[in-house]
């Protein structure tokens, strides 16, 4: 384990001795080359979970696909991700950090080149499946990576700009997805990736190092293969439970697997002496809360953003790019919050800013709703308010939020914790887009039977139809955030939270430079995997 441990610090040496992957290049040459490479898969990546939703209307038109095709095509990306994350990280500690980075680079770019060439809904919803793994390896690495390559001020800088490039994605993914539907093709938004891969690729093999982790663990294979198809299962019983109803054989059969799934994922968890994720955590009562604010605040800050855009374009009759535009005002206040104030929300009880940005985010909700209700004249600056209000919230909240959850495990767990929260957040997103989805349909089955996939009867219909199905699943939302901010408010504590940075090393105890806990787990500053975006 010593010889491993020698081994992967010596790969990740100070770039003061040498860059590029051999060592052989003087540091002062391309020093930030690395921080280039990296950033640019994580702005892909998450750009990917918002470009989708300003393209929908014309990918429906263009594949003939249904409602329920277009929800498995936000949803699968994202399930994929969330399912995959803890394991990619572990398969990144014993592999390498910079192979497995690369194999989701090309894994990613080769799914984009078949979503984009996709002759139907069934094939580009399979490869969005392939293209959320694809990143599920580039994102589990991006943290490890940037440790490995930076030190003192320098990983101040890097995590301060990959955090700015997670958030930018979130106000260019709706505007970006738009200008490429509209002036050339939607099939564009996925073939966009691959230019920017192949430069993605290029950097990384020229200028980033090879890290490994704890090369002796082995892989909660049985862990993760348990923890996908319970999550696989839920989502598909919750979209075909909207569709063909609740008491469905298929919808039955679907959540009861998922059921059973869980059980066998604890029962693998608790037996393992190198778990997926230790149960043990969840016991903690504000790691715990934590997890579920992750969830939820996903879940209901971001998914019904998807369904503004079918109504904005097939409804209000707005251009993709106009459609793009009307939901920015979430993504700029939030990145406004964050640059101006997250120095000070950093030293803030941790329960605090998240507490109340989701009671802020879950007022946007309510706001929305409010001013939704019956309103058959609403445009789309009758959301702007709603956006403004929410996205404030998330700027809160969003920043603090795995930094808290770091500082709720211990310190030997914390690399572990980072990985857990942000599968929830990924997890919340997937869920948000069938409960959602499944109510939004629903509502437009009940006021203008034949709506849900876009536009039969009257406009008028339609028009209200629409309208009132946002305006159920804004309120859902904006109660499901209030609930978890009162929940976080309760329950979290600073004592078992910590203060937004991550713990010290125990006295005596080195630190490792190659991103890890000392465990294998890769650690970050406070902030890591905070963009306000969908991923």
């Amino acid at each position: 384990m010593h010889h491993a441990a020698d081994r992967g610090n010596a790969a990740v040496a100070p770039a003061a001795d040498g860059g590029g992957p051999a060592g052989h290049r003087p540091a002062a040459r391309g020093k930030w080359w690395p921080l280039v490479a990296i950033t640019l898969g994580n702005f892909m990546l998450l750009v990917d979970v918002t470009i989708v939703n300003t393209a929908l209307p014309r990918m429906a038109d263009g594949l003939g696909a249904s409602f329920t095709s277009l929800q498995w095509v936000m949803d699968i990306y994202a399930l994929a991700l969330a399912a995959l994350l803890m394991v990619a990280g572990s398969a990144a500690d014993l592999f390498g950090r910079r192979r497995l980075y690369l194999a989701g680079l090309a894994l990613f770019a080769l799914s984009s080149l078949a979503c984009g060439l996709a002759p139907d809904a069934g094939t580009l919803i399979a490869a969005r499946a392939v293209q959320g793994i694809g990143a599920a390896a580039m994102f589990a690495t991006n943290t490890p990576l940037l440790m490995a390559h930076y030190q003192g001020r320098d990983r101040g800088v890097a995590f301060g700009i990959w955090g700015g490039t997670s958030g930018a994605a979130a106000a260019v993914g709706p505007v970006l997805g738009g200008l490429l539907t509209e002036f050339t093709d939607w099939r564009a938004i996925f073939l966009v990736n691959l230019p920017l891969t192949a430069v993605a690729v290029w950097i990384t093999v020229r200028w980033v190092r090879e890290s490994h982790g704890d090369r002796t663990a082995r892989i909660d294979w049985a862990g993760a293969a348990s923890f996908t198809v319970c999550t696989g299962a839920l989502m598909y019983g919750l979209i075909r439970g909207g569709e063909h109803g609740w008491t469905e054989s298929g919808t039955v059969a679907s959540l009861v697997a998922a059921a059973l799934a869980l059980i066998v994922f604890v029962a693998v968890e608790r037996q393992k002496r190198q778990p997926l994720l230790d149960l043990q955590l969840l016991r903690r009562p504000s790691f715990a809360v934590l997890m579920a604010a992750a969830l939820l605040l996903q879940a209901a800050a971001f998914p019904y953003l998807t369904y503004v855009g079918l109504w904005t374009q097939n409804i209000l009759g707005l251009s993709p790019v106009a459609a793009g535009l009307a939901v920015t005002p979430m993504a700029l206040m939030s990145l406004l919050i964050g640059a101006l104030g997250g120095r000070r929300l950093a030293q803030l009880a941790p329960q605090i800013p998240i507490g109340c940005g989701l009671l802020l985010t879950g007022a946007g909700g309510l706001l929305h709703a409010l001013l939704l209700d019956g309103n058959t004249d609403a445009g789309w600056a009758t959301l702007t308010p709603g956006l403004a209000v929410s996205g404030l919230g998330i700027g809160m909240a969003m920043p603090v939020l795995v930094s808290a959850a770091l500082g709720a495990a211990p310190p030997q767990r914390a690399g572990m914790a980072s990985g857990a929260v942000n599968t929830f957040r990924q997890l919340g997103y997937a869920i948000g887009i069938a409960v959602l989805g499944t109510v939004f349909a629903t509502t437009l089955r009940d006021a203008a039977p034949g709506t849900a996939a876009g536009g039969h009867g009257s406009k008028e219909a339609v028009g209200a139809a629409y309208v009132s199905g946002l305006t159920d699943i804004t309120l859902l939302s904006g109660i499901v955030a209030v609930a978890a901010g009162l929940l976080v408010l309760a329950v979290v504590r600073r004592s078992d939270a910590g203060t937004g940075a991550p713990s010290a090393p125990a006295a005596g105890k080195p630190v490792p430079q190659d991103g890890s806990d000392g465990n294998g787990r890769d650690t970050a500053p406070a902030g890591i995997g905070t963009g306000s975006g969908g991923a």
